[in-house]
């Protein structure tokens, strides 16, 4: 009930929590929504196939599950035998997919999904697809093709393939995507298989037919149905819901704790500002657990009723973020929202225990209140760090300092996300010890100004930051969350953008580069007219072999085909020592290796050489890799500049390696540059609602010393520089520890990339938006402190005059 009424009568000391939970719910609601939406859906082009029979699946270098491993040829035509004796099965189909990209004119059909374009033509019965004019294709040069091209039967088309472009005859023309040849040509050019597709026929129960299935096939796979059939989808879809997932993972991520960091400021000053009528309650007879309770109510209230506007206003606002992660290209194009009932559910859940967590420290200082608090006058806090805040704040210290000595010597892929966690805690420990570093920097800073002017406005800021230094911590905290992150977030990108140019100076001084040209690789025929070879020319083929884990199990990895004769002896693998150790391997042991056809041979590892991505982290012979990988691409070749080729066929160009390097990496950064943006945003909009909350509720609780100055003599004009001096230097302080706690990290990144790239790379930091966030906080703060010390004296005003 007290709850309740506190609510009802002080809804303004609680409207920063409300909204910041409301704001918090409505992010986390909209990212979860689209992260339900964005899971994998069932390919068009498989549609027709009742039942998926797929492979068992390889771990990655992380221990998840990755890709599948293929079988052979043989292994395939024997399960597919036997699957074929499956009761209500119409077709068995063993589904193959590789590069066929047609060029129409001499110029090629751009198609992100041209890697796995290619198929036998059995596998369009299961697709949704039908001939729309000619017929099957019947010979090895025989092609159908989508109508979209605008060829007709018996036209003749270019197709680029792995090894080059090839003359087909266009044999029919289908009224979807893809290229259909033959089922020869197809086990020629992709001879692994990773998916059976069943078609079933029309009396067949789906469910009978797929226990049937897994019966004959046993342990050499897994049946898949339903939405489970999604799991076969090309890369290029799932790097894109990957990219997406981070981006929205990482905006949850700054809500939710931004969310906590200001609901639990907001409720410490709330708390700090009523002792006294926690003091008349406890007079009165209130036990310390109804005193909790009443507190831990209010935030429970205010979770619920923010996280159900939230959940609603996420739901409108997931529209909005689908349409802005499509013009980012980080989901699929097929991409479409599907509200369900457990993303708005785990919001407002999430809501009310952001809400509860915000307020249990708030809630345990309440309980602390001795009843001869209501008898004092003075606000004087005789206790601004308990010992529990201590040993938060040192715990919080500890981990953020250890995380920034784990920044410098963390991997790459994990280097910003320790910097992000370092900082964080860093914030959260400067928040939590600012009522002990609050006090002393203000004294030296009035004092400062009192050297130059004894103003009595000078001496009451000195006084009230002096003795309310947990009051002004409160109010702080949001600034130090706000100015952190700003500089924190801008810093990475900034650090990492001056960082890439230096490495990419030391790795690409003197090289040409030849890129795809509006194709998915480079062909065989290509590298061949580049000269690659002799030793100072680059043409790694990639390719994705399976070897036995060190765990058990089977364990894939990036592998690359080389040119080089260094690493190219037969039989033989170069591995790096980070995947000898993976695969616990060393030099001059053999290892089975399965490769995309899924047949296995020995090799032996003939070196263990340091990191180096030019290199690879598993290098085979070139012609290992083609003889297994018929569809593999070459990503790009690097040649000496005074030997780059002059004459190229369509679909490649030569660029300086250089400024190709710097021209792609503008691409990632553009994505990195608008996370960044976002985040500060989010960051800046939750703090500044609590700065704007903090100030105005910490003025309108000392309206009553207001008036006793105003009675003692003191003018409006000195009110008000009172009141907005007070303010203005909590905000600089509050950012000065925000710069200070988020410098570090920074440091420690710019450190361990200065080791990678074997070049000085310094902090760099984006100091026009750390301005405008200090400037943002700074106007809002002032902005509202004035207000209500305004309204506060023209109410007295008026009284007095009555």
């Amino acid at each position: 009930m007290l709850a309740a009424a506190n609510l009802r009568t002080q809804w303004r000391s609680f409207l920063a929590a409300l909204l910041a939970t409301t704001f918090g719910v409505a992010v986390i609601s909209a990212t979860l929504i689209v992260y339900d939406s964005s899971r994998p859906v069932v390919q068009p082009r498989l549609e027709g196939a009742a039942v998926l029979v797929l492979p068992m699946q390889a771990d990655n270098e992380f221990g998840n599950t990755a890709d599948f491993v293929p079988w052979s040829a043989n292994r395939a035509r024997q399960i597919a035998a036997d699957l074929s004796a499956v009761p209500g099965a119409e077709a068995v189909v063993t589904d193959r997919s590789f590069y066929a990209q047609p060029f129409i004119d001499g110029v090629p059909v751009e198609d992100e999904g041209a890697q796995d374009a290619g198929h036998g033509w059995s596998s369009a019965q299961l697709t949704p697809y039908r001939l729309i004019s000619g017929a099957a294709p019947a010979r090895s040069d025989d092609v159908v093709v989508p109508s979209s091209l605008g060829l007709t039967a018996g036209d003749s088309v270019s197709i680029n393939l792995a090894a080059g472009a090839t003359s087909f005859t266009v044999s029919g023309t289908l009224d979807g995507p893809a290229i259909y040849f033959t089922d020869g040509v197809a086990a020629q050019l992709d001879p692994g298989v990773r998916a059976i597709g069943i078609v079933a026929s029309l009396d067949a129960g789906i469910d009978e037919l797929a226990r049937a299935a897994a019966e004959r096939l046993g342990d050499r796979g897994r049946v898949a149905t339903g939405a489970d059939r999604a799991a076969l989808e090309p890369e290029f879809v799932s790097h894109r819901r990957n990219l997406g997932n981070q981006l929205i993972i990482a905006m949850s991520t700054i809500g939710l704790f931004t969310t906590i960091f200001v609901v639990g400021s907001t409720f410490a000053l709330t708390t700090a500002e009523r002792r006294r009528e926690m003091g008349l309650l406890r007079i009165v007879g209130a036990a310390t657990g109804q005193v909790r309770c009443m507190v831990l109510g209010e935030a429970a209230a205010i979770g619920l009723i923010g996280g159900l506007v939230g959940a609603a206003i996420g739901t409108v606002a997931a529209p909005a973020l689908r349409i802005l992660l499509l013009n980012l290209d980080v989901q699929p194009p097929h991409f479409r929202l599907q509200i369900s009932a457990w993303p708005l559910l785990v919001a407002v859940g999430v809501g009310v225990c952001v809400a509860v967590i915000g307020a249990w420290a708030a809630a345990g200082s309440a309980t602390r209140v001795a009843p001869m608090e209501a008898l004092l006058e003075a606000a004087v806090e005789r206790r601004p760090m308990t010992p529990l805040r201590w040993i938060a704040a040192l715990v919080a210290l500890t981990g953020g300092l250890g995380a920034t000595v784990l920044t410098a010597t963390a991997a790459t892929d994990s280097r910003v996300n320790v910097a992000v966690g370092a900082a964080m805690l860093l914030i959260l420990a400067a928040a939590l010890l600012a009522p002990v570093v609050i006090g002393p920097i203000a004294d030296t800073v009035v004092r400062l100004l009192a050297s130059r002017s004894s103003s009595a406005a000078t001496m009451l800021v000195r006084a009230e930051l002096s003795t309310g230094t947990r009051r002004a911590a409160a109010t702080a905290a949001p600034v130090i969350a706000a100015v952190g992150f700003a500089v924190l977030l801008s810093g990475i990108v900034q650090t990492m953008a001056a960082a890439y140019p230096a490495e990419q100076a030391e790795q690409l001084h003197g090289l040409a580069l030849v890129t795809p040209d509006g194709t998915a690789g480079l062909s065989d025929q290509v590298v061949a007219e580049t000269g690659a070879g002799p030793i100072g020319t680059r043409a790694g083929l990639p390719t994705r072999v399976f070897v036995p884990g060190a765990q058990g199990g089977v364990t894939v990895v990036d592998a690359v085909g080389s040119l080089d004769e260094r690493y190219a002896a037969p039989g033989t693998a170069v591995l790096d020592e980070s995947t000898a150790s993976l695969l616990a391997v060393q030099g001059g042991e053999t290892m089975s290796v399965t490769f995309a056809d899924g047949r296995s041979e020995s090799v032996v590892v003939s070196q263990v050489l340091p990191l180096d991505p030019a290199r690879g982290q598993f290098v085979l012979p070139r012609d290992l890799v083609r003889e297994h990988d018929p569809s593999a691409l070459t990503d790009a070749v690097f040649v000496p500049a005074d030997r780059a080729p002059t004459h190229l066929t369509a679909g490649a160009r030569v660029e300086d390696a250089y400024s190709f390097a710097l021209d792609d990496y503008m691409v990632d950064a553009r994505l990195t540059n608008w996370l960044a943006a976002v985040l500060i945003t989010m960051a800046v909009g939750y703090s500044g609602l609590a700065v704007v909350n903090s100030m105005a509720m910490s003025a309108h609780r000392r309206r009553p010393d207001t008036v006793v100055l105003k009675l003692s003599g003191g003018t409006d004009r000195q009110l008000m520089s009172t009141a907005v001096g007070e303010t203005a230097a909590v905000v600089l302080i509050g950012a000065a520890l925000g710069l200070i706690v988020t410098v570090p990290p920074l440091l420690a990144m710019a450190a361990g990339l200065s080791q990678v790239t074997e070049t000085e790379v310094g902090l760099h930091i984006e100091w026009s938006t750390v301005l405008e966030v200090v400037g943002g906080c700074l106007v809002l703060a002032t902005a509202a402190t004035a207000v209500v010390v305004r309204r506060g004296l023209r109410a007295r005003t008026g009284v007095s005059g009555g």
